[in-house]
């Protein structure tokens, strides 16, 4: 073997982490999941300044009131996907290969099944969905830009499915890098699908969905091409995608809990949404209440938050990776090193980012805004103060995401989803409902948005104490997986 194709095996090959310095490890596999993530996101970032500044604020609060309707939806892989790469990982870790093989295919039927489910139901019910959470009516221009959008979007669901399953499958085997190359480059190609279709081809809303569909496309197939050439770690073949029941049931036993939490926060997050999408704000052009202003500011908010809160969420799946090989292994005293690494390099960054956003909030609401709006000042000023609330919970954060991480690795998903609903369902709806509906003045007639983003600051802080006491009493441990799968079919 030649040094180039070592180095290219060390880049590309997979991470056995059992072994070796746990600090190089998790950064050598946490680096360009990092910055994948980061390019993941970017394109949403870009997503919304282009259709903000080039379209109108109608356009950019479209894709804002779109994101909540499909949560709900999009839960359904990615149930399946905390189950893949539990176990995927734990039979890396045990050196299954057979098992590790089977865990795979019975995962890509599981993923195939779902997102046609989601693609077929979803659009129809698009424009239902639209008029149940105040998101207008036919024939207005929020409504019709975002129904044109979620359909769209719901088209792509086999490929967004997919690019997540594989995704996730990868990095239990230890490898992080090709699907970093995948994202960076299909994040260009978005952006790049963006401006053309937005710009000079004049597709309006409908082309920013259609880039996305392109990119996601193209990433699952990249992705699906590297996992079929990894013959040496497992098999991928007619007899692996035949669904093995045992297998089925095991990542399905996983996948429900992470898949009840995610769905319950996602209705959670429409509940929540609805109550945004009533938030009317008085017009200073126009002397009107109207729900537009608001919602072009938090769908600004949503994807500063959404950039801040990567690298806990990388650190959480490198922790998840780690704990889930090394628990495989045997190897709990490499577990608990690993925790305090990840909740180390959690809070130095997110300390980080919270300082510069919340001295720089004005700035960044800022790239989303058409100078030429009428209501530019008012979206500005609004965006200000609720980035300024949301920043506390980039410090919650890196507790909930950093136990998380190591719990779910050992596959004990049913802890962290009833946590979570206690903080969501018990804590953030309440609280958010009760604070808006009594927060109501001249400029907010239906309710001020402060409770929106003040519930959420104390759910998380629920919930982070909720899953520090559950880590340190160490009964996530008992959950491993390995070796209670027959390979009977």
């Amino acid at each position: 073997m030649t040094t180039k194709q070592s180095r290219l095996g060390v880049l590309f090959g997979v991470k056995d982490m059992t072994v070796g310095s746990p600090l190089s490890l998790m950064l050598l596999f946490s680096l360009p999941l990092l910055i994948g993530n980061v390019a993941q996101m970017l394109y949403t970032v870009v997503d919304g300044i282009i259709l903000g500044n080039m379209i109108n604020k109608e356009a950019l609060a479209a894709v804002g009131v779109s994101a909540a309707i499909q949560q709900p939806f999009n839960t359904f892989f990615m149930a399946v996907g905390v189950g893949a790469t539990v176990m995927v990982s734990q039979y890396f870790g045990a050196k299954d290969k057979e098992r590790l093989s089977l865990a795979t295919g019975t995962s890509l039927v599981l993923t195939l099944v779902v997102t046609v489910f989601i693609t077929v139901v979803g659009i129809p019910v698009s424009g239902f969905f639209l008029e149940k959470t105040n998101a207008g009516h036919p024939g207005e221009l929020l409504f019709d830009y975002a129904k044109q959008y979620l359909q769209i979007t719901f088209a792509g669901a086999i490929g967004l499915g997919f690019y997540n399953i594989l995704s996730g499958i990868l990095r239990g085997l230890g490898d992080a890098i090709f699907p970093f190359v995948v994202l960076v480059a299909t994040s260009l190609l978005h952006i790049a699908l963006d401006f053309l279709f937005v710009g000079p081809f004049r597709m309006g809303v409908a082309g920013a969905a259609w880039s996305t569909f392109i990119a996601q496309y193209v990433s699952a197939a990249a992705c699906l091409w590297r996992l079929m050439r990894m013959k040496s770690t497992l098999e991928v073949s007619r007899r692996t995608l035949r669904p093995n029941k045992a297998m089925a049931v095991q990542i399905i036993k996983i996948a429900l809990p992470a898949g009840i939490m995610q769905w319950v926060l996602s209705a959670a997050a429409l509940f929540v949404q609805s109550l945004i999408n009533s938030i009317h704000v008085v017009s200073a052009a126009t002397g009107l209440a109207t729900n537009t202003i608001f919602l072009a500011a938090n769908t600004a908010v949503t994807r500063i938050d959404g950039l801040a809160n990567l690298p806990s969420q990388a650190f959480s799946m490198v922790g998840s990776t780690f704990a889930g090989q090394n628990i495989g292994a045997g190897r709990l005293d490499r577990v608990k090193q690993g925790f305090r690494i990840i909740f180390t390099l959690s809070m130095a960054v997110e300390l980080a980012l919270f300082i510069l956003i919340y001295i720089f909030a004005p700035e960044l609401v800022k790239m989303f805004i058409s100078t030429s709006d009428p209501d530019a000042q008012t979206i500005l000023e609004l965006g200000t103060h609720v980035v300024r609330i949301n920043v506390w919970n980039f410090l919650i954060m890196v507790i909930v995401q950093s136990t998380n991480g190591v719990i779910r690795g050992a596959g004990d998903t049913i802890a962290v989803m009833i946590f979570t609903l206690i903080a969501t369902v018990g804590v953030r709806i309440p609280v958010a409902y009760i604070w808006v509906m009594n927060d109501k003045s001249a400029m907010f007639p239906n309710g001020g948005p402060d409770g929106v983003f003040w519930s959420m600051v104390i759910g998380f802080s629920v919930a982070a104490a909720l899953c520090m006491i559950y880590y340190l009493s160490g009964r996530w441990k008992r959950k491993a997986v390995v070796n209670t799968v027959s390979l009977k079919s």
